[in-house]
């Protein structure tokens, strides 16, 4: 399904070029598809507090490609991904990426299969379940409105593989959240986002584990 009203299309081009983000066809099709595949089951699954097409385009797929200059894979978890924000649209982007979608809620993960099914995404993996009954391990895990940052570091521990990174995408009070974070976890990186159409402050905090032995 493709989204056909030019408005959305407008803000997609727009905003992936003031992102700095070339597409071909093929990622432009997905990604107006994966906007219209939301607006019609949001109608029915109150998947997203956001109505508009156009919107979603802003709030969903543009703050969502902000992170890829970030993103380095080759693996990634989206924890409490939801209907799969940012997860599908970074697939989408960096189709080098294996990313894994993880969240409890049956309703947002069937969205998920049926996004992956019918953009024909083949290096996306939906996973209902609880962070906690989670085993594998990642490259990169991120998240963009799971937890408080010092949860969302606790609960993932066992996910991220040794030298791996958490990429926590949040709003301007982060630096409140830092002393959360479990010792042994320290931010090298702060980037501000800036995301096309939205007014609203927003940060990726990057965190990695210290080796062992290293000073305090």
């Amino acid at each position: 399904m493709t989204v056909s009203d030019t408005a959305v299309d407008v803000r997609l081009d727009q905003g992936l070029e003031r992102l700095g983000i070339a597409v071909d066809a093929e990622q432009r099709r997905q990604l107006l598809g994966l906007v219209g595949l939301l607006h019609k089951w949001n109608r029915a699954y109150n998947l997203t507090a956001i109505r508009s097409p156009e919107e979603m385009v802003s709030r969903h797929l543009l703050d969502s490609a902000a992170v890829v200059p970030f993103v380095t894979g080759p693996t990634l978890l989206d924890v409490g991904a939801g209907p799969g924000f940012p997860g599908l649209v970074l697939a989408i982007l960096r189709p080098e990426l294996a990313v894994s979608l993880l969240d409890s809620n049956g309703k947002k993960v069937r969205f998920q299969r049926q996004a992956v099914m019918e953009l024909g995404l083949t290096n996306v993996t939906p996973v209902q379940a609880r962070v906690e009954a989670f085993e594998e391990r990642f490259d990169q895990v991120i998240s963009r409105a799971f937890a408080s940052l010092g949860d969302f570091v606790s609960l993932t521990l066992p996910l991220v593989a040794p030298g791996g990174q958490w990429l926590a995408m949040k709003g301007p009070a982060v630096e409140e959240e830092l002393a959360g974070v479990p010792d042994g976890v320290v931010p090298v990186a702060h980037h501000a986002l800036e995301v096309p159409f939205e007014v609203g402050s927003r940060l990726l905090v990057v965190l990695e584990r210290q080796p062992a032995g290293s000073a305090p």
